[in-house]
């Protein structure tokens, strides 16, 4: 039986979920393959399996057991598909929980996505667009200071 389209884009994002926090940066790279990241207040753009694969390695902090230590979880996702079936977008609510050897289980930060998808044979991402709106303390998880851009 076929998956349902709101389906099959959910558990993309899912997705994205399930690897970050396992570690899984190649992973993460193939699967926006095909799509642009961008982050509200930046002027930077990530394309294409290497460039995306790099930005999580050179960017998140990963401990002994190959993990960043984090749990994303993904909630209020708005599904919206296009009546051709061929586009659709997602708009989603994320929060990062860290918890290290040094740090308690906390929140270290929230947001939100903004993502479209494009369907061939089966859905992917097109594009992620990412936006902070709370910041705790990213220091475990970051390997750069991360500065939130200017309201």
């Amino acid at each position: 039986m076929p998956v349902p389209d709101h389906v099959a884009i959910a558990n993309l994002v899912y997705r994205y979920a399930e690897l970050i926090d396992a570690g899984d940066f190649e992973a993460l790279g193939a699967l926006f393959a095909d799509a642009i990241i961008t982050a509200e207040g930046s002027e930077d753009r990530w394309r294409g399996t290497q460039e995306i694969t790099e930005m999580y390695v050179n960017g998140t902090r990963r401990y002994e057991d190959g993990t960043p230590r984090t749990k994303h979880v993904t909630t209020n996702l708005v599904v919206e598909v296009d009546d051709a079936r061929e586009f659709a977008t997602c708009r989603s609510y994320f929060t990062v929980f860290q918890q290290t050897a040094d740090v308690p289980l906390q929140p270290i930060i929230a947001g939100r996505y903004h993502d479209e998808f494009r369907r061939t044979v089966h859905w992917s991402f097109a594009r992620r667009h990412m936006i902070v709106d709370l910041v705790g303390d990213l220091s475990k998880h970051l390997l750069f200071e991360y500065r939130r851009p200017e309201s």
